[in-house]
């Protein structure tokens, strides 16, 4: 719980928070506008089916690819490395 409150303390998670935030909304009206977009070339029976499903699957894939982000991003050891690491330095 202290570290909880040690995290809400700090500046920077709320950059962080308020940033993610943004970029949600963002991507939400893109899709919303792209869909819509693709939508109304469907005859007028199946749009709204089409509008269901299409805001479905974008909310389901953005819940997935942030799942496996914050999985990357807890990854304490080295997965693969690269052959030509030791060159690089």
């Amino acid at each position: 719980m202290e570290a909880l409150m040690t995290l809400a303390a700090d500046p920077a998670v709320w950059a962080a928070l308020i940033t993610l935030i943004v970029m949600e909304v963002v991507l939400g009206i893109d899709n919303l506008v792209f869909i819509s977009i693709l939508s109304n070339k469907l005859p007028e029976h199946q749009r709204q089916k089409a509008r269901r499903i299409g805001i479905s699957l974008a909310l389901i894939m953005r819940l997935v690819l942030l799942s496996t982000l914050a999985f990357i991003v807890g990854l304490t050891a080295p997965v693969f490395e690269l052959p030509w690491h030791g060159a690089l330095n």
